[in-house]
């Protein structure tokens, strides 16, 4: 009990580096902002993603096992071939037996997606982008695949995240890599003497991996029966990953990063709304009236970001002398591709989709952070040459912010139920 109430006591105040508290978050998210994003990525535009899930992993031989149907990702089949069938992969039943995607992408034209892949402006990503004609790349229904609990854990999955934040921490590759996230790192670790940048990017990385986690737990197995499986919120797994009793004092402070990244992302959103405020933006499906009821619902939830009174402000970072700022800032960027790259380490089909996706998410949120004068000076009644973006981090932008929303929406459940057990 008094562990939960520990949990429970120490989310509340304001959080580090900005001048934001926890509870004006929550409400605005759970009542303004979480139910417009659920209906958002509802919409055909949204729901498609783009996304190359054979990568080899360029780290490391992948020598992870998926053990359980929940892994697997099967393509809409009007673009792509039946794919995913990982011959590595020897434990994992076949796609068709998964209860796998069926729809096509019945409003969609190749054509669209090559003309606006043309419209790319392919400087100053953040990410590794998938090649839009890329024939290892399908197009997937994200809401036939769902986000949750598929039983891949264990040293390969402890791996991907230990890479993850020794790159995150600004460390050489000579560094050793422990296979226990709850082991600390040899050498020297992120510390709160960091400059601000650093210390913005280890609390990003640790968000991500917070919201993941609770999607994870939300969504867990909790029963397998004769053809339907049981999922629902496990209580347990939560604490464990996020209990301070548990995570030796860690567990508030990973809960604060993810209202963090939360923050960074709102804030790019209520930026880039002029990107998409001109008339000539379409959300382009071939359904005219789709096409404008997406747009009108995306611009409504625009205006609500805009409307949240206390943005991170992003001038503080990179305010240094011109060279040394241009340097972090390169630093910064490189850094956060190589981790988009270590997500093609990622074992499970469904657990790599979804991490890429919102590596992307957040990756083209940091370049809309990035690209503040490119954006006052668009054009009103043409692309801009310096700043577009593409469809896909389009979906990946709003669909990545959408698992926050719902991250932060599932933390007030697991609350409740915590106060249930006291």
């Amino acid at each position: 009990v008094s562990n939960q109430r520990r949990l429970l006591s120490g989310l509340t105040g304001v959080l580090d580096d900005c001048f934001c508290d926890i509870e004006s978050i929550d409400v605005f998210n759970n009542f303004k902002i979480y139910p417009r994003i659920q209906k958002l990525t509802e919409r055909d535009y949204f729901r498609y993603y783009r996304v190359n899930l054979n990568r080899p992993c360029p780290f490391w031989a992948d020598d992870s096992h998926c053990s359980i149907k929940d892994c697997q990702v099967e393509p809409c089949p009007e673009y792509s071939q039946v794919a995913n069938a990982n011959t590595d992969i020897v434990d994992c039943e076949q796609a068709q037996d998964l209860g796998a995607i069926n729809s096509t992408l019945s409003n969609y034209s190749k054509e669209a997606f090559e003309d606006w892949a043309r419209h790319d402006d392919a400087q100053d990503h953040f990410c590794e982008l998938d090649d839009e004609t890329s024939p290892d790349a399908d197009y997937v229904d994200l809401l036939l695949n769902p986000e949750r609990y598929t039983g891949y854990k264990g040293p390969s999955a402890w791996r991907v995240w230990n890479s993850i934040y020794e790159e995150n921490c600004f460390k050489p590759r000579s560094v050793y890599r422990p296979l226990n996230p709850l082991v600390p790192p040899r050498g020297k670790g992120c510390s709160s003497s960091l400059c601000l940048e650093k210390r913005v990017f280890y609390r990003l990385i640790s968000g991500l991996h917070s919201s993941i986690n609770i999607h994870l737990c939300a969504e867990y197995l909790l029963a397998e029966g004769w053809g339907k499986s049981l999922w629902g919120p496990n209580v347990q797994e939560f604490r464990q990953r996020f209990d301070p009793a548990e995570t030796k004092g860690e567990g508030t402070r990973r809960l604060k990063n993810l209202y963090f990244l939360y923050l960074i992302e709102l804030r790019a959103l209520s930026k880039v709304a002029p990107y998409f405020d001109r008339a000539f933006v379409n959300l382009y499906t071939g359904d005219r009236q789709e096409d404008q009821a997406s747009k009108e619902l995306l611009l409504q939830f625009f205006n609500e970001t805009k409307a949240f009174p206390m943005h991170f402000d992003e001038k503080s970072m990179f305010a240094g002398q011109k060279i040394e700022a241009k340097t972090l800032k390169e630093e910064f960027r490189l850094h956060f591709k190589n981790i988009s790259r270590i997500m093609d380490c990622v074992g499970c089909s469904k657990c790599r989709l979804w991490g890429k996706l919102q590596t992307q998410g957040l990756g083209t949120a940091l370049k809309i952070l990035f690209s503040e004068k490119e954006i006052k000076n668009l054009p009103e009644h043409s692309p801009s040459k310096g700043f577009q973006l593409t469809r896909q981090e389009i979906v990946a932008l709003l669909n990545g912010f959408g698992r926050l929303s719902t991250s932060i929406h599932q933390l007030h459940s697991f609350r409740a139920l915590l106060k249930e057990k006291r």
